[in-house]
């Protein structure tokens, strides 16, 4: 699914939506299932998906359930671990990044809770043409946040749609 950023070479179009992934912001904030698989309480070895130096370089902010203790990685990467909630996550990233800017960094749960909580300014869908029998809808009880479309751009392996966010 994720071929189009991690296949080399790439084609021109997805190198171009990578190096806007890879831009680097002043924290991050996501959903638990986009740090890893585990249901329920901690798998205490978990250390997400990327290794020991994942791509973020700056504080990620994971909303949770289960509380958990920071997890320290190589290249500057601090997983915070929130239970307070969306609004608490997102609070607690906009201190961290100063005058940077904040990612949402997903899963859909976590982009619809920053759509109802109107900090969304630019969503970015990357397309892969990809089954997988089902998952969450994107945007399931959202209020209709007046998208416009302002660039895509498509490769044999996927098509980025980058939106304005109109409200």
């Amino acid at each position: 699914m994720h071929q189009w950023h991690l296949d080399e070479p790439l084609h021109e179009g997805d190198a171009r939506s990578r190096e806007h992934l890879a831009k680097q912001r002043g924290a991050y904030v996501m959903g638990r299932n986009m740090f890893g698989p585990i249901r329920g309480e901690w798998n205490e070895d978990w250390r997400g998906w990327w290794g020991d130096e994942p791509p973020y370089h700056a504080p990620v902010f994971v909303l949770t359930h289960y509380a958990h203790d920071p997890i320290e990685m190589d290249g500057g990467t601090i997983f915070h671990f929130v239970t307070d909630g969306f609004d608490a996550a997102y609070a607690q990233a906009v201190g961290a990044a100063g005058e940077r800017e904040v990612l949402i960094a997903g899963g859909a749960s976590t982009v619809r809770h920053a759509f109802a909580a109107g900090v969304l300014d630019e969503l970015v869908l990357d397309i892969a043409p990809v089954l997988l029998g089902d998952g969450e809808a994107l945007f399931e009880d959202v209020e209709d946040p007046g998208l416009e479309p302002v660039d895509v751009i498509h490769s044999p392996k996927a098509t980025h749609v980058t939106y304005r966010i109109g409200r």
